[in-house]
């Protein structure tokens, strides 16, 4: 049976516009960016396809495109629209983190870096960077690795520091594995960073690693002098 056999009340498209997107399941709402299923499966049953083949909306909406468009009833085109969806939420939460201290902001840069890197399978290094008042300017992902590592060259972290005009930066990086415990060449990494950014007086206020249950932040372990509010 296709969407347009359904109840009127029951279909995805009619219940948004009489109940609001609340009211919709994650396969709904999934099936109106979709729009169409197969010839033997609707929308929706697609849509729920797709969230127990990644494991939940969480898994889907990190996959990678390559990864849905091998599932059958998933070509470019869907796989695009799902793709696009996943970068605007990670856009809207870091408009609301520019121009923000991210001391008083935590939580919510805690949220726009879980969703922006903790599911990579890949290694990502990022800055923060910092006005004189230390509000957020921007966040870039610079270098991404493999499974076990982002190599990470110094220069060019200066170099882009300087671009952007930024007096403080806070790095960070995922590690795929989930467990945000530094390692001994992240310690080392952030040595060589606060050494060569006070060289063009860039503070480094910190350096935050995302794991599956949040961020770790090397000053709270003592591996990094603790940074100034300003």
């Amino acid at each position: 049976m296709t969407i347009k056999q359904w109840n009127q009340d029951e279909r995805p498209q009619e219940k948004f516009s009489l109940r609001g997107a609340q009211a919709l399941s994650d396969a709904e709402l999934i099936a109106l960016l979709i729009r169409t299923g197969t010839a033997s499966v609707s929308a929706v049953d697609l849509a729920r396809q797709l969230l127990t083949v990644f494991g939940s909306l969480r898994g889907l909406m990190a996959a990678e495109q390559r990864a849905l468009c091998s599932h059958h009833g998933v070509g470019m085109v869907k796989a695009s629209k799902l793709r696009a969806t996943a970068e605007l939420a990670q856009r809207l939460l870091k408009e609301r983190i520019v121009r923000t201290n991210p001391f008083e902001s935590a939580k919510e840069l805690d949220h726009f870096l879980a969703l922006r890197l903790r599911d990579s399978r890949r290694e990502i290094f990022g800055c923060i960077w910092l006005d004189t008042r230390h509000q957020i300017i921007d966040f870039e992902s610079l270098f991404e690795g493999t499974l076990s590592g982002a190599a990470v060259p110094i220069r060019e972290v200066v170099i882009r520091g300087l671009e952007c005009n930024a007096a403080a930066v806070i790095a960070v990086h995922n590690h795929p594995s989930g467990v945000a415990k530094p390692s001994s060449a992240d310690i080392v990494l952030t040595s060589r960073l606060q050494e060569a950014l006070a060289l063009v007086e860039i503070e480094l206020l910190d350096h935050l690693i995302v794991g599956e249950e949040g961020s770790v932040r090397l000053s709270s372990l003592g591996l990094l002098a603790e940074p100034r509010l300003g």
